[in-house]
């Protein structure tokens, strides 16, 4: 039998179970990994004012992860609009001097692609989720998911035969 609503216990057991994975997530995503702790936190916020949202969820995961993808899209349009205000096309902030270089010319490639591509293979090759997942996550066609990930992995190949 299901709990009756989902409580602010329940909200804090999966802040603390799941809160890097989501934060992780984000940092691929905006290649800014304060950032992506802003996102999650606000996230977490939000969801926990408005806890009614998740009372029919057996997982709230799914939800939370969707709701983390749509946070950095709206960090990523804000990115853009200042840029634009600033009249100067600055690359995303400089990756950590302490990374390999293989994961910083990986992430790097992974930075200039498309946001829908960079999306879709964040979701699939580092959450792990099935191309149903990333449709129900993304809101798109699981054939969309197919084609982009196609295209997202043969441009981020394309970028990092270029820069070796």
């Amino acid at each position: 039998m299901k709990p009756s609503g989902f409580s602010a216990e329940s909200l804090a057991e999966v802040f603390r179970c799941r809160r890097s994975e989501l934060v992780r997530l984000g940092a691929f995503i905006l290649g800014d990994r304060q950032a992506a702790e802003d996102v999650v936190q606000d996230v977490f916020l939000r969801v926990h004012q408005r806890k009614e949202r998740l009372d029919d969820l057996d997982d709230p995961f799914p939800y939370l992860r969707g709701a983390v993808v749509n946070g950095c899209r709206s960090v990523l349009r804000r990115r853009l609009l200042i840029r634009r205000h600033a009249g100067k096309d600055q690359p995303y902030p400089p990756l950590s001097a302490e990374e390999a270089e293989d994961r910083r010319q990986v992430l790097a490639a992974l930075a200039r692609l498309p946001a829908r591509r960079r999306e879709v293979l964040v979701l699939r090759y580092y959450a792990g989720l099935s191309e149903a997942e990333i449709a129900a996550t993304l809101g798109i066609s699981t054939g969309t998911v197919k084609s982009t990930a196609a295209r997202g992995l043969a441009a981020l190949a394309r970028a990092l035969k270029e820069s070796r």
